[in-house]
């Protein structure tokens, strides 16, 4: 009878365990699990914080003994596998004081990926600091909170996890602040983009230091000392500044490591060494795009790949093709996602990349209920592939980005985007979608029919000599305009041309985007040199709102 060792459960582990059962009904499949729930639902924890959700037990998704029951699994927590020994093909386990040795035929390590705690000073003395994990990280939350009762809370990270942490310490009453090393919240996203969360959390009473980091803990925790000497209280602190690979007994046991310390695999996900596959938040991927090495510890990869790993073991063949990375947060009434990579690892890695800006409804505007979403794609200016996207708003995010997404995944490029077929019917979506204004936008950019500057490139422009045209009504600049800005709504642009000159350059711009487009087309054909400002006066106020003039 095959024998078959599992390290680790949750996402990767569980989903190979019960492949494999599906596929080899013979096999012995063990597996062990180094905490007391071998399958719990990582993801849903922070929402457990501020009773989004009730029940701890709903956060079990499966038992050792439901496991059994159905599938027939042997499955062992509070197992932590001390030791590999790859020529003799056994793991030793320790269970509550008490070392076993299992022999194995095949082994799948899915050991997940660890908190990652900088050095902090004064860390160690620490009484109230604590990260977020899995169930046992969460009671000892819950039970802090219980005990004291916290008044002041500080999130440090403000990645995916702090962000949800931040939300449900606020929802339960607690004042939060959140500290960030990096110039802004939710570093996978370019800062034009997240600066929409970052201002929802403050609107919502959440306070966000940006560039700065914790460099000290005084007093037992109790007070945090930042880069710039500032000193606050706090009775609860999450550390939640990033994760890494837990391939500490991988190294043991002979099997090379890559990228930050990550397993490396192999296309069907076995390691360097033979029989010993690997699968999770611990293993080295290919990013998709890029074709780099990468580490995505996300739920959605750990699923499929533990999935393939049984398949591969089975003798159907399944190729590990890598990931793009995507993903959703969300912050209070704020919802923000992103696929692929941004526009700042294409620069940093030398890539000649466009983006566009659109601002569009979540579904028909003339259906109750209406909201933004602002939506970047990015891609190659000439050949239209696709290298990510971001988009933030109140719904409808997941579903954008999900599509390109999976345009991504499939190969597509820009020029697909305005033929892809979306249901339509008012309350769910609009007759041109998000996703192909998105693609009419990158189009009329490759074929030469408008030519855009970002945000950040406005000032360098207008300090060379251009002047910015706001097309915008008389009544929208009430709310705010742009200094020094020339002011002719769209709808008079044609009986106004004359007020404008043919040897000097514009940039154009409206709320959105959209309508500056209608303006550039109309004075290029009147021999007007013009550009349009992407993403126009909407997500220039968003990041820059300190340089426009308000009435």
């Amino acid at each position: 009878m095959e024998k078959i060792i599992i390290v680790g459960g949750v996402a990767g582990g569980m989903s190979a365990a019960t492949r494999l059962r599906r596929l080899k009904e013979e096999a012995e499949i063990i597996i062990f699990e180094k905490g007391p729930y071998v399958s719990f639902a990582n993801c849903g924890l922070p929402y457990y914080v501020s009773g989004e959700i009730s029940e701890r037990d709903k956060l079990l998704v499966q038992t050792p003994e439901a496991l059994y029951d159905r599938f027939r699994l042997d499955v062992r927590p509070e197992h932590e596998v001390l030791s590999i020994n790859p020529e003799e093909k056994t793991v030793t386990a320790a269970h509550h004081g008490k070392q076993i040795t299992e022999s194995y035929d095949k082994l799948i390590l899915s050991p997940g990926a660890k908190a990652f705690i900088p050095p902090v000073e004064g860390l160690d003395e620490a009484e109230n600091v604590y990260t977020l994990r899995n169930v046992p990280d969460l009671d000892k939350i819950m039970n802090r909170i219980d005990q004291v009762d916290p008044k002041e809370a500080v999130v440090v990270g403000a990645g995916f996890i702090g962000i949800e942490m931040a939300e449900n310490l606020k929802y339960r009453g607690i004042d939060v602040t959140i500290i960030e090393k990096a110039p802004h919240v939710l570093p996978p996203l370019d800062e034009e983009m997240a600066v929409f969360v970052q201002n929802e959390l403050k609107d919502k009473g959440v306070k966000v230091i940006t560039s700065q980091s914790a460099v000290a803990f005084k007093e037992k925790g109790r007070i945090i000392v930042l880069e710039d000497g500032t000193e606050f209280k706090t009775d609860l602190t999450i550390m939640s500044v990033g994760v890494k690979p837990e391939s500490s007994l991988a190294e043991q046991a002979g099997i090379k490591l890559g990228l930050r310390g990550g397993i490396l695999v192999d296309d069907t996900y076995q390691t360097s060494v033979e029989d010993i596959y690997a699968v999770g938040d611990a293993i080295v991927v290919k990013n998709q795009i890029s074709q780099e090495d990468a580490l995505i510890s996300l739920a959605s990869p750990a699923n499929r790949q533990g999935r393939q790993v049984a398949d591969n073991i089975a003798g159907i063949s399944r190729e590990n093709k890598g990931s793009i990375g995507t993903a959703i947060v969300r912050a209070f009434d704020m919802t923000a996602a992103s696929t692929g990579l941004n526009e700042r690892q294409l620069r940093q890695a030398g890539k000649d990349v466009a983006a566009v800006h659109t601002l569009s409804k979540d579904h028909a505007g003339y259906y109750p209920g209406a909201t933004d979403i602002t939506l970047k794609v990015i891609f190659d200016p000439v050949s239209g592939t696709l290298y990510g996207a971001q988009a933030v708003g109140v719904k409808g995010v997941d579903k954008r980005i999900d599509v390109i997404a999976t345009a991504i995944k499939g190969g597509l490029t820009i020029f697909d985007l305005p033929e892809l077929e979306f249901t339509y019917a008012p309350p769910f979506g609009s007759a041109k979608d998000p996703v192909n204004m998105a693609g009419y936008a990158a189009l009329n950019i490759i074929e030469g029919l408008s030519d855009s500057i970002q945000w950040h490139e406005l000032n360098r422009e207008l300090e060379k000599g251009a002047v910015l045209l706001d097309v915008r009504t008389e009544s929208e600049l009430e709310a705010g305009r742009f200094p020094n800005a020339l002011n002719i709504p769209l709808n008079d642009l044609r009986d106004r041309m004359d007020e404008l000159d043919k040897e000097q350059e514009y940039i154009i711009s409206c709320r959105s985007g959209q309508r500056s487009y209608i303006g550039e087309r109309l004075l290029k054909q009147s021999g007007f040199k013009v550009k349009n400002l992407d993403g126009a006066y909407a997500l220039y106020q968003a990041v820059r709102p300190e340089e426009l003039e308000y009435v």
